[in-house]
C-alpha cells in the first residue's frame, strides 16, 4: 500500500510539472520580421494588414505582378493565422518565433556530404552559406568521421581475414 501511494503522489508531481511548462501564445503585434534596409521592422500584425503599396515603400523594392499575387496569398495566410486577440495560430509560425537556435538537430544534408564525399563534402559544407552552416558542418564531420570508421573497421577485418589464412 506504501508503494501504491508513493506512486500516486509522484504521478502527481509530474503532472503538474508538465501543466507549469506550457508558455503562453506570443501576441502578432509583439514579433517583428526585418523588412527593407537593415534595422527597418514590421510586425506580423502590421504585415498582415499592410496594402501592397505602403509594403513597397517600406521594403524598398517593386514587386510585380506574380511578387504582388504572392505577397496576397502569403499575407490571407497571415490573416488566417492570427486569432481576434492578436495571439499566432499557426505551429509553423510558433516554432519560428520561439526563442533559441533552429539550427541544431540532426542535417541530413551535411552528414550525406561528409559521408559520402569525404573531404571534398567537409569542404563544400564550409563553401555553402545560409543560416544552417554550423550545424551543415558539424554533421559533415561526424559523416566524414562515421564512414572513416567504418572504412578502417572493415580494413581491419579484410587484414585480419588475409593473415588467418
Amino acid at each position: 500500500m506504501r508503494k501504491v501511494c508513493t506512486l500516486l503522489v509522484l504521478c502527481a508531481f509530474a503532472i503538474q510539472s508538465f501543466a507549469a511548462s506550457i508558455a503562453p501564445p506570443r501576441k502578432a503585434s509583439d514579433v517583428f520580421l526585418p523588412i527593407g534596409t537593415p534595422g527597418q521592422q514590421i510586425s506580423l500584425l502590421e504585415l498582415s494588414r499592410i496594402d501592397v503599396k505602403t509594403f513597397e515603400t517600406r521594403s524598398a523594392r517593386h514587386l510585380n505582378v506574380f511578387d504582388r499575387m504572392g505577397f496576397k496569398m502569403a499575407q490571407r495566410h497571415l490573416r488566417n493565422s492570427i486569432k481576434a486577440d492578436g495571439t499566432v495560430n499557426s505551429k509553423k509560425l510558433e516554432r519560428y518565433m520561439s526563442s533559441g537556435d533552429h539550427s541544431t538537430g540532426f542535417h541530413i544534408g551535411g552528414f550525406a556530404l561528409g559521408f559520402f564525399c569525404g573531404l571534398i563534402g567537409v569542404l563544400i559544407a564550409y563553401v555553402i552559406n545560409d543560416d544552417n552552416k554550423r550545424n551543415r558542418v558539424k554533421w559533415a564531420w561526424i559523416g566524414f568521421a562515421s564512414f572513416m570508421v567504418i572504412y578502417i573497421a572493415l580494413l581491419v577485418i579484410v587484414l585480419s581475414q588475409m593473415t588467418a589464412v
